[in-house]
């Protein structure tokens, strides 16, 4: 059975004439994203169900960013077949989380109600803002919650599949 794929990251550019890519990385910090193998390559343009399979045949952080070389691909041609595609492992890598933390992957697709049982959607994506993440949920409107844990989210049950949280729904 294959698990769950989440996007991890994205080829952003060319470094060198070897074959090296430039990575941008959605993982805390960047460099974790080296530590989850394979890589499954997808590009929008190709099918959702049949990423490409790379392995990592050296990485490192370069200056501010990251980069990484593949196997196979040897030369800046071949990798700049690469720009634009995301990056997804598999779900099961991940380290268990702890009480009160959660993976932004798991919160994405859960249903979003105010702690007097009105439903606001369900989260869409999530937003760094320096201050606070921000649940962006979609529903009869577009609502930008605070992921604010105690104060505005009230409660993360991923196995019921919902979010309790005080908010005003016409805020």
């Amino acid at each position: 059975m294959i698990d769950q794929q989440v996007i991890v990251g994205r080829v952003t550019g060319l470094f060198g004439i070897q074959g090296w890519v430039k990575i941008y990385s959605f993982t805390q910090p960047i460099e974790n994203i080296f530590r989850y193998r394979p890589w499954h390559l997808r590009k929008e343009d190709q099918s959702e169900t049949n990423p490409n399979e790379y392995e990592i045949a050296d990485s490192r952080r370069q200056g501010k960013g990251l980069i990484a070389q593949f196997s196979g691909v040897d030369d800046r041609d071949k990798a700049a077949d690469l720009i634009g595609a995301e990056i997804f492992v598999e779900r099961g890598q991940f380290a268990d989380t702890k009480p009160g933390e959660h993976y932004w992957a798991d919160l994405v697709g859960l249903l979003v109600e105010t702690i007097d049982g009105r439903t606001l959607g369900r989260v869409e994506s999530l937003l760094a803002t320096g201050a606070n993440d921000v649940l962006v949920i979609e529903g009869d409107q577009r609502h930008l919650v605070p992921f604010v844990g105690g104060q505005v989210v009230k409660d993360v049950d991923i196995g019921a599949g919902k979010i309790l949280v005080e908010w005003d729904p016409d805020f």
